[in-house]
């Protein structure tokens, strides 16, 4: 399949000029969904040095925010110049510093955006103060930390990328509250936007490495900030989580979301956190200029759970692509093809589908 944006505006040439970029193309040696998903794991990226930014949530719980070294000062003392900041969000067990946060930073960098990645809660190296942790629907601390960022960046404008269930957390706040005056584009890759069908799929065939593996990275963390609850004295968060039982009889990503995920924010079960936040509910709503990038051999994302052209709204674009794995695309043409086409879309293919 094509992966171009398609220009509405066929008389704006140099729009058109801004927005080429070669349709993604496979590297020979990285053919499938598999391998490209862990290249893109282990590729080494260009160095980002970062400076920590912490935001105190309403609930008493905290967020790190990690800038591109020097950006947040940029910003701050030039308004007059690039007033667009970006703001990145990663997928389920990552943090500032996977691979493809730090490789879309530096492009960024180079392209002369300044940029924040969102740790969510615990995933920025330090155990979060609550319970609680985070979740494909956790709109509400993207929304506390984006007014933060209004009011000490006033006159900014803000492009988001987000990756996995950090996409799905993207689309899920676009729709929610359509009207989005501060933000000017977001980017979407590979969402899970039916999430009882990902979680399902990942309990079949060679998906269920990537259950397994989620699980493991969960359950760790769990038994850590079990650990650190007890050692603190945190008493009351530490009944939180040993009311919700042995966690070694879990088996897989469906048994977590059931027994953790969903009675710790406040969801029934499983089900039922899956039905409130899978993002395809909220696209028809959404206003925001918005590119999907996904592909059709994504192991995690069956291709079955694409949105169809009816529930895309005209300021949504899903681009697709034969191969490309889960957040991978290794292109054949340059390795950093996908922090282009993002880069791409902040610069100018935003504006095709105003």
């Amino acid at each position: 399949m094509e992966n171009k944006v398609k220009v509405t505006d066929s008389g704006n040439a140099a729009l058109a000029h801004g927005l080429e970029q070669e349709s993604f193309r496979p590297h020979r040696w990285l053919g499938n969904g598999h391998v490209q998903t862990l290249w893109r794991k282990f590729a080494p990226v260009p160095p980002v040095a970062y400076r920590r930014q912490r935001i105190d949530l309403a609930d008493g719980d905290f967020i790190d925010l990690d800038w591109r070294d020097g950006d947040a000062t940029a910003a701050d003392s030039n308004p007059a110049g690039n007033n667009t900041i970006v703001l990145l969000l990663h997928g389920l067990c990552g943090c500032s510093r996977s691979s493809y946060i730090q490789s879309l930073q530096h492009q960024l960098g180079l392209a002369g955006y300044p940029s924040v990645a969102m740790n969510f809660r615990g995933c920025s190296g330090e155990v979060n103060r609550l319970a609680r942790a985070y979740h494909s629907g956790v709109t509400d601390d993207l929304d506390q930390v984006l007014a933060l960022l209004r009011q000490q960046f006033p006159g900014h404008q803000f492009a988001l990328a987000g990756f996995s269930l950090g996409a799905n957390v993207l689309l899920k706040w676009l729709g929610e509250a359509p009207r989005k005056e501060h933000i000017s584009c977001a980017v979407a890759v590979s969402t899970p936007f039916d999430l009882l069908r990902c979680s399902t799929a990942m309990l079949e065939g060679l998906s269920r490495m990537y259950g397994r593996y989620f699980l493991r990275k969960l359950v760790a963390d769990v038994e850590a900030k079990k650990r650190h609850f007890h050692h603190s004295g945190n008493q009351r968060q530490l009944e939180l989580l040993r009311a919700c039982g042995n966690l070694d009889e879990l088996t897989s990503l469906w048994d977590f979301d059931d027994r953790i995920t969903a009675p710790l924010h406040g969801f029934d079960d499983a089900r039922d956190y899956y039905s409130s936040c899978s993002s395809i509910h909220f696209l028809p709503a959404i206003r925001t200029p918005t590119l999907l990038l996904q592909s059709l051999d994504d192991p995690i994302i069956p291709a079955a759970t694409l949105p169809t052209t009816h529930l895309l709204p005209d300021q949504v674009r899903l681009d697709s692509s034969e191969r490309g794995g889960h957040v991978g695309f290794a292109s054949a043409v340059d390795r950093f093809w996908l922090e282009k086409r993002i880069v791409n879309f902040i610069n100018h293919g935003h504006l095709a589908l105003r």
